[in-house]
């Protein structure tokens, strides 16, 4: 199947963006159903979003449910779920240790 450009609407910005050719085939070989519905811009920023400028993400003060240990966590602990230590949580049943 040959594709050809398609020129889209991006439902964030509403800016038209093109859906190249190389990108249709992409989203064929991965099974994708859907075409892309934001832009590469709005992609991005949505990717990025929680993340500092630095690319790094926002972390949150927490005690370690199993050691005490004061630690920092990617989410906001809410208090209802146990919060772990990097240590402590690569030891939980499960969980392969990388």
């Amino acid at each position: 199947m040959a594709f050809q450009d398609k020129t889209l609407t991006c439902q964030e910005c509403a800016q038209t963006f093109t859906f190249t050719a190389g990108e249709q085939e992409f989203f064929q070989q991965k099974a994708y159903t859907n075409e892309p519905r934001r832009c590469p811009s709005c992609r991005q920023a949505r990717r990025s979003t929680g993340r500092s400028e630095q690319g790094s993400r926002q972390m949150y003060p927490a005690v370690c449910a199993q050691c005490g240990k004061a630690t920092q966590v990617p989410f906001q602990p809410r208090g209802d779920r146990p919060v772990y230590c990097s240590d402590c949580f690569s030891q939980q049943p499960g969980r392969v240790s990388r």
